[in-house]
């Protein structure tokens, strides 16, 4: 028996804000390099070493900014563990195969290529997905491909953020103070205890988390991982209306800002990079070159190998209109690394400014290259047929 859902009113306005947040960063990623690479190049880079309370503008934007970047991430991810395509274990099962193969064979790339070098550390670089980029590319094949792509993709890479987070909280963290990491989990406790109690008003939860936003930063541990632990602290109501809960409530406020504002700043600050005269000796590097095949190659083989290997043994199911051919285009979306690849990069070797410059690099060149491959492989492979269902629908088979 076929069933058709409606896809929910809040999955199609994720799909716009990402959508327009891929635009920003195209703009703002453009613009960072045109003017790093002008007359204004020593001014610009300059504004983002100014020193403001302590912390260079830059910090503030990788520190700060972005645990507003993670604490929607993580809204977003506990919204599907709840209710969207993580909520059911057997629909789960597919993107999760595909996140696993996503982040394992990429890994392996780099780390064949710089196994016992001092740009080893980078192995985390090519395993992220840029969720904003790559449904932006399914945003622009509209109706041509199915809505069950759109559903695949965005638990794929809300999995490869959730497991980048673990990464960067498990090995990207300084020397840890115990004291205040002891500090940041007594708020965190606190913040559960009032959801227990079914505190609902934002405030409370947004003040206790600055002050733990703060100890997460004097802990050691990357201050950012404050705001995905917001997030599984505010209340989700798990009703038929979504927008009476408060953690929708936030998740719908953040949307704009961060596509927007964060987003867009975290661009500005982290792409003005030089293009030296030795650009192209750069991407011939092993960190380079484990970059771009982890990320060009790395991620089709490995989202298309471990789905398949899953499916072949039965541990689960395509959605009924989605074909092989459409598994390996998302392969190649997956390779937009972007965001989450720069700011591992920042991590992995914030103190070496030139494997930064050419991390960053591999990373621009390589996602503009994945994109483009994946939506041609789309438009070329990925079509729907008369007889499937509309862009807004998506349908299961009961049986199984």
């Amino acid at each position: 028996m076929i069933q058709k859902i409606k896809l929910t009113d809040t999955f199609n306005e994720f799909f716009e804000n990402e959508k327009s947040a891929g635009v920003m960063l195209i703009f703002c990623s453009v613009i960072s390099l045109l003017i790093a690479n002008s007359m204004f190049s020593e001014g610009y880079l300059g504004f983002w070493k100014m020193n403001v309370g302590g912390l260079t503008i830059s910090y503030w934007v990788n520190d700060g900014l972005m645990a507003i970047f993670f604490l929607l991430i993580g809204l977003e991810l506990k919204r599907e563990l709840y209710k969207g395509e993580l909520s059911n274990f057997r629909n789960a099962l597919l993107p999760i195969f595909a996140a696993i193969g996503g982040l394992s064979i990429p890994a392996l790339f780099h780390f064949g290529f710089n196994w016992g070098t001092p740009t080893q550390g980078g192995i985390a670089i090519p395993m992220a997905t840029d969720i904003a980029f790559a449904l932006s590319v399914l945003a622009i094949l509209g109706s041509r491909v199915p809505a069950s792509l759109k559903i695949f993709l965005t638990a794929v890479a809300v999995i490869d953020d959730l497991c980048a987070i673990i990464i960067i909280a498990v090995f990207y963290s300084s020397k840890i103070s115990i004291l205040y990491l002891a500090l940041a989990l007594f708020v965190f406790a606190g913040m559960g205890v009032l959801n227990r109690f079914r505190v609902y008003s934002l405030i409370p939860y947004l003040l206790a988390g600055v002050v733990m936003w703060f100890f997460m930063l004097q802990s050691g541990v990357h201050a950012t991982i404050a705001g995905v632990l917001i997030a599984f602290t505010i209340p989700f109501t798990a009703i038929r209306d979504d927008k009476k809960s408060p953690s929708y409530t936030l998740e719908h406020f953040l949307h704009k800002p961060v596509a927007f504002l964060v987003m867009p700043i975290f661009a500005l600050a982290n792409t003005g990079i030089i293009i030296g005269a030795d650009w192209a000796a750069s991407l011939a590097t092993p960190n380079s070159l484990g970059i771009i095949t982890g990320l060009l190659v790395g991620k089709v083989v490995g989202v298309t190998a471990l789905t398949f290997l899953a499916v072949k043994l039965g541990l689960c199911r395509l959605p009924l209109n989605l074909t092989w051919n459409h598994i390996i285009g998302a392969g190649f979306l997956a390779g937009i690394g972007f965001t989450m690849s720069i700011f591992i990069t920042n991590l992995a070797f914030k103190t070496q400014p030139e494997l930064v410059n050419s991390s960053i690099m591999a990373v621009l060149l390589t996602s503009l290259t994945a994109g483009i491959i994946g939506y041609l492989w789309l438009v070329i492979f990925g079509k729907v047929n008369e007889d499937e269902e509309d862009f807004d629908t998506i349908s299961y088979d009961d049986e199984t």
